[in-house]
C-alpha cells in the first residue's frame, strides 16, 4: 500500500518536473546557444502597445526581442540640484539583438554616427507595436545627448510615423492659431467693401451697368418687327422655289440622266472587252499575212536576181540575144 503511494507520488512529481522543463524550453526556445547583446533606447512619446517580448526587426527581419520597459527617472538618478529635466520624462527600452542575425556589422558608435536609430512602428491593422532598427540621415535626426552614463550600449531613438504625423499637425494647428484669421477676413470684407464703394470694382461695374443700357437702348430703337417679318417672307419664298413644279421636273431629268450615265457606266466593261476582242483578231490576221507574204518577197527577190544576172549578160554579149545556141536538147539536159 505504501509502495505503490510513493510510486504514484514519484510519478507525479517526475510529470510536473517534465511540464517545468517543458514550459522553459517553450518560452525559451531559440535563446539558448546564441549570442545576444543588450542595447537601450530611450522614447519621448508613449509606448502604449509596446510590450516585453514584442520582436525587433531591421527592414522588417527579426533580430531580437524586447527585455525591459522602465521610466528613465526610476533606473537613473539626478543628480543633486539637478531639475527634473526633460531627459529624465522618457522611457527606457532594453532589447536583445541577436549577433548571429546580423552578420558583421561596425561597432556600435560608428553605427550611431552613420545615422543607425531605432523608432516605434506599428504592425498592420492590429495595433500591435515593435521597435524597428534602420538607417536615416544623421543631419536630420541627431543623437539625443543624456546626462548619465548608459548601463548598455545605446542607440538613439527617433519619433515613430504616428508621433511625426501628431506633431505636424499640431504645428499647422498652432500655426493657424497665431496667424490671426478672423483679423484677417475682416480686413479683407472692409477691402472689398471699399472697392465695391469707389474702387476699381465700383467703376468696373457701373461701366458694365452702362453697356448693359446702352444694348437694351439700341434693341428697343431696333425695327425688329419689320426684320423679323422680312425673315418670315424669305422662308416664304424658299418654300415656294422648293415646292415649284420646274423644281420638281428639273429635278426628276437629273435624276433620269444620272440614271443613264450609270446604265452606260455599266456596259463599259462590255464595250471594252470587245475592243480587246477586235485588237487581239487584227494582231493575229496581221501575223497571218506576214508569214503568206514571207514566200512572196522570197520568190520576187530570186526573180529580180535573174533578171540581174540575164541583163548583165545581154550588156555583156548583146548578139547571144539573135545568135545564141538553141537550147540543149532533153537528153544533153539529162
Amino acid at each position: 500500500m505504501n509502495r505503490s503511494l510513493y510510486f504514484r507520488v514519484g510519478a507525479l512529481v517526475l510529470a510536473g518536473a517534465g511540464l517545468l522543463i517543458g514550459f522553459v524550453l517553450f518560452f525559451t526556445a531559440n535563446r539558448f546557444g546564441t549570442s545576444t547583446t543588450v542595447y537601450e533606447t530611450y522614447i519621448r512619446e508613449s509606448v502604449q502597445g509596446l510590450e516585453v517580448g514584442a520582436p525587433v526587426r531591421y527592414r522588417g527581419v527579426r533580430i531580437g526581442r524586447i527585455s525591459e520597459i522602465g521610466l528613465v527617472s526610476s533606473e537613473y538618478r539626478r543628480p543633486q540640484g539637478d531639475s527634473f529635466g526633460a531627459a529624465f520624462q522618457l522611457v527606457f527600452v532594453r532589447f536583445l539583438v541577436d549577433s548571429s542575425r546580423i552578420g558583421e556589422t561596425p561597432n556600435i558608435e560608428e553605427a550611431v554616427k552613420q545615422g543607425l536609430r531605432v523608432r516605434m512602428a506599428s504592425q498592420g491593422i492590429t495595433g500591435v507595436n515593435y521597435l524597428e532598427v534602420d538607417f536615416v540621415e544623421p543631419e536630420r535626426y541627431p543623437p539625443r545627448q543624456v546626462p548619465w552614463a548608459p548601463r548598455n550600449p545605446y542607440i538613439p531613438a527617433i519619433p515613430s510615423t504616428v508621433a511625426q504625423v501628431q506633431t505636424a499637425a499640431e504645428d499647422l494647428l498652432a500655426r493657424l492659431r497665431d496667424a490671426d484669421l478672423p483679423g484677417k477676413l475682416s480686413g479683407l470684407v472692409e477691402a472689398l467693401e471699399g472697392q465695391l464703394k469707389d474702387g476699381d470694382l465700383a467703376q468696373t461695374l457701373r461701366e458694365a451697368s452702362a453697356l448693359l443700357k446702352s444694348l437694351r437702348e439700341t434693341t428697343e430703337r431696333a425695327d425688329l418687327p419689320g426684320t423679323t417679318a422680312e425673315l418670315r417672307g424669305v422662308a416664304g419664298d424658299a418654300r415656294a422655289l422648293l415646292g415649284a413644279p420646274e423644281l420638281r421636273r428639273s429635278l426628276a431629268n437629273l435624276e433620269a440622266v444620272s440614271a443613264e450615265a450609270r446604265r452606260v457606266v455599266g456596259r463599259l466593261p462590255g464595250t471594252l472587252n470587245s475592243v480587246d476582242a477586235t485588237l487581239r483578231g487584227a494582231r493575229s490576221t496581221t501575223t497571218d499575212v506576214q508569214a503568206e507574204l514571207a514566200p512572196i518577197l522570197r520568190d520576187l527577190r530570186a526573180a529580180v536576181s535573174n533578171l540581174r544576172d540575164t541583163t548583165e549578160q545581154l550588156r555583156r554579149s548583146p548578139s547571144q540575144l539573135l545568135l545564141g545556141a538553141p537550147p540543149p536538147a532533153p537528153e544533153a539536159r539529162r
